[in-house]
């Protein structure tokens, strides 16, 4: 195969030195951050595309520049394509990211000191869901709520309701970026309806699941709005997404939100490239790859539990997990990440519910399966991988363990190599 980046050898040998090093990083190791994935060479060249030099303010026939034609038709096969892959009335595929299209989403709903109800970051949400370090809990009050049983991952619905009654939000969220399970979105939207709130479902995380049928759709349960990144599981290029379920008036809100709210020109080579992505999420073939990540998350659990060491929430019902390596084996999350990686294996380390210990150096580490999925590993090879990580963590001195687990990760990337669509 040719070099893939072989203008970029001649132009500028710095860059290429770095670009080389990171493919073969993500070659000969096996990735498991479960934010993490790897985008086809098609996704990968639309990105690169020539549609980058253009400037395409505005939404497809209302552009403030000429020249739109094909950038008009390429955001509207973008617009078809998300609409079909999550059964919306409408699409805005222009945010640049998954923080943008949230920031979007809280200006489109609500005023200055309107209430979001929240996941608690701690209890596996996500940081733009109102954690206090973000500048937007500045503009909008933020409640969170928590787990009820963090061994068995339950959600206190009750509290939850008693909350909104209680401060009565603009907005009930859902959606999380470390939560192992599956919400129970009826209960999400009958709390919204009770107290005049919109239901909105982050599915960042998740989307690629739903979008390949093999987790619930949160519009099924009357949802209003979703948003979403359209990398992770959905396997696309970086970048966002808003979906509003039916609502014409909430889908002018967002769109004028984005732009001009907050965005100017959209990256139309980014557009591009999540239209080529949902294209590929269309094909039955992804709904087999959807069903795999999960098969694949179900075989580590296994292991994990039979090993004894403590999982959040119980186990997995999604792509993700979430272990406690400091309370089971003594060792931190950030010291298990550094351990894992010297082996070959990346992940990253992660706070627990009630994590007594920094976020820096925190008790746990999450990993998931949407990467080495890709890659074609199942459950046979993925209950290998979960005994390696097990083995290492629980003998990290050992010096023969640490060889045998680098052989043993060695020989499945060489095994399973990156796809040649996606190397």
């Amino acid at each position: 195969m040719e070099d893939f980046y072989a203008h970029i050898a001649e132009e500028d040998s710095e860059i290429y030195k770095a670009l080389q090093g990171e493919e073969n990083r993500e070659a000969l190791g096996l990735e498991l951050i479960p934010s993490e994935n790897y985008v086809s060479r098609a996704v990968r060249e639309a990105s690169g595309s020539i549609l980058t030099n253009k400037y395409s303010e505005g939404y497809p026939g209302k552009r403030y520049y000429g020249g739109q034609e094909f950038t008009d038709a390429v955001e509207m096969i973008a617009l078809e394509r998300a609409k079909k892959l999550f059964g919306a009335g409408y699409a805005n595929v222009q945010p640049l990211g998954g923080a943008n299209a949230n920031i979007a989403m809280y200006f489109a709903l609500l005023e200055p000191g309107d209430t979001v109800l929240g996941m608690d970051l701690s209890h596996g949400g996500h940081l733009t869901h109102g954690h206090p370090v973000t500048y937007i809990t500045k503009i909008f009050n933020f409640v969170r709520y928590k787990m009820r049983n963090i061994e068995t991952g339950e959600i206190d619905y009750e509290e939850m309701h008693a909350i909104a009654k209680k401060v009565r939000p603009k907005i009930v969220l859902a959606g999380f970026s470390a939560y192992p399970r599956e919400l129970d979105y009826k209960k999400f939207v009958d709390i919204a309806r009770d107290v005049g709130a919109y239901a909105v479902m982050d599915i960042a995380h998740i989307a690629g699941l739903i979008a390949g049928k093999a987790a619930k759709n949160p519009f099924d349960y009357g949802f209003d709005v979703m948003t979403t990144t359209t990398h992770k599981t959905l396997r696309g290029p970086r970048g966002g997404m808003i979906l509003t379920r039916e609502s014409e008036e909430i889908a002018r809100k967002i769109d004028k939100t984005v732009f001009p709210g907050f965005q100017g020109g959209p990256h139309m080579h980014t557009i591009a490239a999540k239209a080529v992505a949902f294209g590929e999420a269309l094909r039955p073939s992804f709904k087999t790859y959807a069903l795999q990540i999960l098969r694949n998350a179900k075989a580590m659990e296994d292991v994990f539990k039979r090993e004894g060491i403590r999982l959040l929430a119980g186990g997995t019902d999604n792509h993700l997990l979430l272990a406690d390596v400091y309370g089971s084996l003594g060792i931190s999350g950030k010291e298990a990440e550094e351990i894992l990686d010297e082996a070959g294996i990346t992940l990253n380390k992660n706070a627990i519910a009630n994590d007594t210990r920094s976020p820096m150096d925190p008790s746990g580490i999450r990993f998931g399966t949407p990467a080495i999925t890709t890659r074609g590993l199942k459950e046979k090879e993925s209950l290998r991988v979960a005994q390696s990580m097990v083995d290492i963590l629980k003998h990290p001195k050992d010096q023969q363990v640490r060889k045998s687990t680098q052989e043993a990760i060695k020989e499945l990337s060489t095994t399973f190599p990156i796809p040649e669509r996606f190397a």
